[in-house]
């Protein structure tokens, strides 16, 4: 009786681990639940990568799905997505909703750190794995926290170290002595201003801050502040802030006046049209800022390259009000990492997708630049170089990458005219 009991075990294991690799016992779907605010401050960035990812999405389900290794086999994709009105409250009540109700397989952070904020204690409490697509926070990111890890861009703490290498480096030399820093109080902005901070300082360089503000992220009038800056007489002048923020900022140095003979900004980079729409061409000629994946055409190991993916977006949202930028390529740079991940993962369990993400560390190049990780799940690759914007002979805004040396495209343009 005892053998024939192991023989029917035997039997019925191995069956069952036929019909696994058949993908018998899949699931009908992979849900995907994520939170995106079509309206509020922070739509302009919110909207594009929800776009971007939905996108992605919507191209592997016209394939079948995507091929989950766990299943051996292809499984549709089923987007669960909320709308959070760029409200931290109503977002922390929807990322839960996510959770258990929906009981979602995948969960997808919103855009930007201060909307991702709230999502880290929760998926970390829910032990669920937050698939942050742009929220740099440094402190999202703890050795203790094994539940976060960043996709599309880099972390806050070392995202501006090409604006502050090439200050350093390079700045003494063009006259560029003096630094005033201006920037909002959030997660995304106040890291990268403790980044330039430090970076400064660290360089000895003899480049000193005379100027230091933090604001908070709901400024929207800037006359006084930059009257401040002024009296401090410095050659470079840093502002960080978010897309309303560089908007109202850059209107107000037009409306002052006051022409700083170098003028950072981070949204004239990664939201071209958007600041251009609102600022326009004249207002951003000079203006330094980040050079992104949207502008720079990697060489992608997988899914599409950028003018691939331009054609396909400008196709799907060709009457859409979203402009194209670095958010665009973001969320569907998202897509691509958990596509990767669901063909390498075991299982669906939280830590093994954890486990599959840092397999591709150093290994995956997507349109937005080389994928990797350092070991708290900070994006420490797809960095992205310090550029200045010009209008062209025909009044076109174009990048020329300054910094780093080696994939410079011209040189800066010292004082701004």
């Amino acid at each position: 009786m005892t053998r024939y009991t192991i023989f029917a075990l035997l039997v019925a294991s191995m069956t069952s681990a036929t019909a696994f690799a058949q993908g018998t016992g899949a699931p009908a779907e992979i849900k995907l639940g994520t939170l995106y605010a079509s309206s509020g401050r922070f739509a302009s960035i919110s909207m594009p990568v929800h776009d971007g990812l939905k996108l992605w999405l919507e191209q592997k389900n016209a394939e079948g799905g995507v091929f989950v290794k766990a299943f051996n086999k292809k499984i549709p994709l089923k987007l669960i997505a909320y709308d959070d009105q760029s409200n931290n409250a109503t977002a922390a009540t929807l990322y839960n909703q996510l959770i258990t109700q929906d009981k979602v397989d995948i969960l997808v952070s919103d855009s930007g750190s201060v909307l991702t904020s709230v999502a880290v204690p929760i998926a970390r409490d829910h032990k669920m794995l937050l698939i942050d697509q742009t929220g740099t926070g440094a402190n999202f990111f703890t050795p203790d926290n094994p539940y976060i890890v960043l996709m599309s861009d880099p972390v806050s703490s070392i995202w501006p170290k090409p604006l502050a290498d090439f200050i350093t480096h390079d700045g003494p030399k063009l006259g560029i002595k003096r630094v005033a820093i201006l920037y909002s109080t959030n997660d995304f902005t106040g890291t990268q201003a403790n980044a330039v901070r430090k970076f400064i300082k660290e360089s000895n360089s003899g480049v000193e801050i005379v100027y230091d503000e933090g604001i908070p992220t709901e400024t929207s009038n800037y006359t006084v502040l930059l009257n401040n800056i002024r009296a401090t007489n410095p050659d470079a002048v840093i502002e960080l802030g978010y897309a309303p923020n560089d908007i109202a900022f850059l209107r107000n140095v037009q409306d002052s006046g006051i022409k700083p003979k170098f003028l950072f900004c981070i949204y004239p980079g990664l939201e071209t049209e958007l600041l251009e729409k609102n600022v326009g061409g004249a207002g951003l000629n000079y203006v330094f800022t980040y050079v992104p994946s949207s502008e720079i055409a990697y060489q992608a190991s997988f899914g599409m390259p950028l003018k691939d993916y331009k054609a396909a977006w400008d196709k799907k949202y060709v009457d859409s009000k979203v402009e194209f930028g670095f958010n665009s390529v973001a969320g569907y740079t998202t897509g691509l990492v958990i596509e990767s991940a669901l063909a390498a993962a075991n299982s669906l369990d939280q830590l093994e997708l954890r486990k599959a993400i840092f397999s591709l560390s150093g290994k995956l190049r997507t349109l937005d630049g080389t994928f990797e990780l350092d070991a708290t799940g900070a994006q420490i690759g797809e960095i992205t170089p310090l550029g200045q914007l010009i209008l062209d002979e025909h009044e076109h805004l174009k990048f020329v990458t300054v910094w780093p040396h080696d994939v410079a495209t011209g040189k800066p343009v010292y004082p701004r005219p």
